[in-house]
């Protein structure tokens, strides 16, 4: 952990110019942003070893009312959507919380600001600590993170 799963429309896709975006780019300064960021004590947040994001195109969607709106728009009727779920383990404060939430929107803000000018796309951050009830870890990743 963490882990940062992308659910998006396989709408986006396509070719920038056809309205699609670079999901590789995304992941890239999602997991980026992850690195930097800080607790109270200037501590990482998370262990880098652990920061996966990884993003999956459904294969089925339906979004809002399939496009009714957006044609009476004049916008189109080609939704998009973007699910983006960071689970952390617990142990975390309110305050990492809402700083990790707030630097991980702006990141995605920034990703998506030409997409959102151009069509109709929603897009939602959701961030989870949990209670596991059953936990394994097996990882030859961490060990290249371990300062001696």
């Amino acid at each position: 952990m963490p882990h940062l799963v992308i659910l998006y429309t396989p709408n986006l896709d396509r070719p920038v110019d056809q309205g699609g975006t670079d999901m590789q780019a995304l992941c890239r300064a999602l997991a980026d942003t992850m690195l930097k960021q800080r607790d109270e004590a200037q501590a990482l947040v998370f262990p880098a070893g652990g920061i996966r994001v990884l993003a999956y195109p459904a294969a089925h969607y339906a979004v809002a009312d399939g496009g009714r709106a957006g044609e009476a728009a004049g916008r189109g009727n080609d939704y998009a959507f973007v699910y983006l779920n960071l689970r952390m383990g617990r142990g975390r404060s309110a305050l990492v919380h809402q700083s990790v939430g707030c630097a991980l929107e702006a990141t995605a803000q920034a990703h998506f600001a030409p997409l959102l000018q151009e069509r109709l796309i929603g897009i939602t951050l959701q961030i989870d600590e949990g209670h596991e009830v059953f936990d394994a870890k097996n990882s030859s990743l961490h060990p290249l993170f371990k300062k001696d």
